[in-house]
């Protein structure tokens, strides 16, 4: 401000000296105005021109213009009217603070000729502002022996107003303890101090709350007010009071170190440190002091050591409070010991065995006393076992108890027992004692051993190598020890001839049985032993269980052809007119296996054939039929190689040559086949008739023994059979296999039954009589699982 100013002053002095220069020329003025703060912009202040003495326009003509001392463009000069306006709302606060009156200097310059006029523009002040106080609140403390008429001076407020509209007065509200007093300053400013016109006690009221109000003189007056919060300090004049001087406490004499006993609570009127209290003993005996511990901030009194309602039954403890300034004062405890049910009661063992043998009758296990040190109802015991358990307690004389068995006792049943003596005595609130004894039953040879089985079936296939482990049997034994260990054996077979120890053998200690030899189904196909489980008690108990071993089948045979022959001395030909249909039955080739099952199922297939399309075989009955017109220009002397195969696994088969010659019909003379062709062309040599027909009988020979074997076969399995009717094969046996209609060479059809068995029955074909055309119709009511019937040109009935 004061750089802003300077050129304006050093303006002023150049003007002032011109003025003073040519006063003779020009004259100056001085005019003093007034104005309200605050007033719009644009107020009238004054017409300078009548002030002057000037005309209309003659303020226009000299240029008149206002500059003002702080260079600030407050005021307005009209020039076409002369009056002086306000260029802006004034604010006295702003422009002169808090100085009084507040005064603004202006000039007013005109030309021609030069003269100057000067102006003092003062800005009247409205109570435009409220007093603040700085804070809203101030803490005042005091103490409270402080004493009357002591003055405390306060924080004034500030009025942004001068004048009658600043501050003028303070004011409290009404209280009976204070007043405000109104101090001035040599500034003219006005302080408020509080006045006490009473003395305070802390204990009756510790603290104040009163409202400082300040007041301006402004029309009408405005104020602004703060709390003045007063604290009062304490002193310390009350010694502490105990709420009780004698506090009367119960404990039990089985209170556990840490027990709350009682607690004494003493009060102090003073505040601060006038009103921490300690608490602590006051002439207490070494007994009081070992025994009790008191809280000094709390008055707790806890439990430092046991209690003992035998030893002392009450105790009288002093307690002392003091407080931060010294003062005390005492109060007694008085602590009654309850007698309780503190002592359990006691079981002392005499005598005792853990051992009892199974099957015994009562046995006395343990002796013992119970004892209890209390006195009276708590003094008397009660004692028990649980009643589940097969035992017994018997008192005896001075608290004595003898526990023994009710009886026998089971090993295998339960071979362990815990038993669990309770006593119990008859305080409030009942205590009791627990003890426990294991009771361990010893073991008699009393259980033989138990199969899991009463039969075992095991199955083992044929040709097995020997040593070759086929199952197991097992046995236990409830006993125990040695008594419980299981030997196995082998028992003798019934029948003598059976050669069991050659078959099988086990091991006496796990029971596993194994082959000793190779099998052969076709020559044993089951078996039956007994096996022996024996323990190693005294005296030895035993037991035994049926093993039936059953052979499964292997595919080790194969097929074997009835028809044709082919150890004949002269192959077997069929004939076939050439006037023959496509299906004619040529011939039908007839095996059977030694097999059984599934190992026994035979199919056939053509091999070979000399016109391959010209014959056909069916896979399932092996019969042999045409399969096209025959010609021509197809050779007369066919031959067939069929062959046969069964469906074990790997599959076994054999082969068959057929001779077929196509004729013209049956009247045509027989055709030879080439090999006898070719020994007709031959000269007859004798020696060759004689090994041909030594051959031909040793065939024959051959073929009558296997017709005899089979036939002494059928016999023993003839119970399988009943009423010509076949069982109902255990495998599934293909159902296309059916019936066919004989037609070629044979004048009549014939029908075989053919038959196939598992298990333990017949599992191969049995030949039977040849059944009539007239009965070889099947029964429409024939279950599709049942057998299939074969039809060949043989005659044969067989299954």
């Amino acid at each position: 401000m004061e750089a802003r100013r300077f050129p304006c002053s050093r303006q002023r002095q150049v003007l002032f000296l011109f003025l003073f220069g040519g006063v003779s020329l020009a004259g100056s003025g001085f005019g003093r105005y007034s104005v309200t703060e605050e007033t719009e912009r644009g107020s009238f202040v004054v017409n300078i021109a009548k002030d002057l003495g000037l005309g209309d326009k003659e303020l226009l003509a000299r240029g008149a213009r206002v500059v003002s001392d702080d260079n600030k463009q407050h005021l307005l000069l009209d020039s076409q009217t002369g009056d002086l306006l306000t260029n802006e709302k004034l604010d006295r606060e702003k422009l002169c603070g808090s100085r009084e009156p507040c005064v603004l200097y202006f000039q007013i310059l005109m030309d021609n000729p030069f003269q100057i006029y000067r102006i003092e523009l003062r800005v009247r002040d409205i109570n435009d502002h409220s007093p603040v106080f700085r804070d809203k609140e101030t803490v005042l403390k005091i103490l409270e022996n402080t004493a009357e008429g002591t003055s405390f001076q306060l924080e004034r407020a500030q009025d942004s107003d001068g004048g009658l509209n600043g501050i003028q007065n303070y004011t409290i509200n009404p209280n009976s303890f204070f007043h405000i007093k109104i101090s001035g300053s040599d500034e003219g400013i006005i302080y408020p101090e509080l006045v006490l016109d009473r003395t305070l006690d802390r204990e009756k009221q510790q603290e104040f709350s009163l409202t400082l109000t300040a007041l301006d003189g402004g029309l009408p007056p405005r104020s602004g007010a703060t709390n003045i919060h007063i604290v009062i300090l304490d002193v310390n004049d009350n010694a502490p009071q105990f709420s009780q001087a004698i506090y009367v406490t119960q404990t039990p004499e089985n209170s556990p170190v840490g027990s709350f006993i009682a607690k004494v609570s003493a009060e102090d009127a003073d505040s601060g440190i006038y009103a921490d209290i300690s608490y602590s003993f006051f002439d207490a005996s070494e007994d009081i002091l070992t025994t009790f511990h008191i809280n000094p901030f709390s008055g707790e009194i806890i439990l430092r050591l046991l209690l003992d309602y035998e030893l002392v039954k009450s105790y009288k403890i002093n307690i002392q409070a003091i407080d931060g300034g010294g003062l005390s004062s005492k109060c007694t405890v008085l602590v009654e010991v309850l007698d309780t049910n503190d002592n359990a009661p006691e079981l002392i063992i005499s005598s005792l065995s853990n051992h009892v043998v199974e099957n015994s009758p009562e046995t006395a296990l343990a002796v013992f006393r119970i004892k209890d040190r209390d006195s009276g109802e708590n003094g008397k015991t009660v004692c028990f076992i649980p009643d589940h358990l097969p035992f017994l307690l018997k008192p005896s004389v001075e608290n004595f108890y003898i526990l023994m068995t009710e009886g026998a006792l089971d090993r295998e049943s339960q071979a362990e027992y815990n038993i669990t003596i309770t006593v119990t005595d008859m305080g409030t609130p009942r205590l009791k004692t627990e003890h426990n004894i294991t009771v361990l039953v010893s073991d008699v040879n009393d259980n033989a051993p138990a199969f899991t089985q009463t039969s075992y079936t095991l199955w083992v296939r044929e040709n097995n190598s020997p040593a070759l482990h086929i199952g197991s049997v097992s046995a236990t034994d409830t006993d125990a020890g040695a008594n419980a260990q299981v030997t196995y054996s082998l028992l003798p077979p019934p029948d003598p001839l059976v050669p069991l120890a050659s078959l099988v053998s086990i091991n006496p200690d796990n029971g596993h049985l194994f082959a000793l030899t190779s099998l052969d189904y076709e020559a044993l196909r089951a078996f039956e032993f007994r096996v022996g489980a024996t323990d190693r008690g005294s005296p030895a108990l035993s037991s035994q269980a049926l093993v039936r071993v059953l052979v499964a089948d292997a595919n080790d045979n194969a097929p074997f052809v009835l028809y044709p022959l082919q150890n004949a001395s002269a192959p077997c030909t069929e004939l076939v007119p050439r006037a023959a249909e496509p299906g004619y039955l040529v011939t039908k080739v007839v095996a059977v296996d030694g097999d059984a099952g599934q190992n026994a199922w035979l199919s056939y297939q053509l091999l070979k054939a000399t016109e391959p399309g010209l014959f056909g075989v069916w896979a399932h009955n092996g019969e042999v039929r045409t399969a096209r017109l025959l010609s021509e220009r197809d050779a007369p002397k066919q031959r067939l190689v069929v062959l046969v195969k069964d469906n074990g696994e790997p599959p076994l088969s054999a082969s068959v040559t057929l001779h077929v010659l196509l004729v013209d019909g049956f009247s045509q003379p027989y055709l030879p086949a080439p090999e006898a062709e070719a020994a007709a062309a031959a000269p007859a040599d004798p020696l060759t008739v004689y090994l041909v027909v030594a051959l031909a009988s040793v065939s024959s020979l051959f073929l009558f023994s296997v017709l005899v074997f089979v036939a002494v076969r059928l016999c023993r399995r003839a119970g399988a059979t009943s009423a010509g009717r076949c069982p109902v094969a255990e495998g599934h046996f293909p159902g296309h296999l059916v019936d066919v209609s004989g037609t070629g060479t044979l004048s009549q059809s014939y029908q075989y039954e053919v038959c196939l068995t598992g298990g333990t029955g017949t599992n191969e074909f049995k030949f039977l009589k040849p059944i009539l055309p007239t009965v070889q119709a099947q029964d429409p009511g024939r279950n599709s699982d049942e057998n299939p019937t074969f039809r060949n040109s043989l005659g044969f009935n067989f299954q």
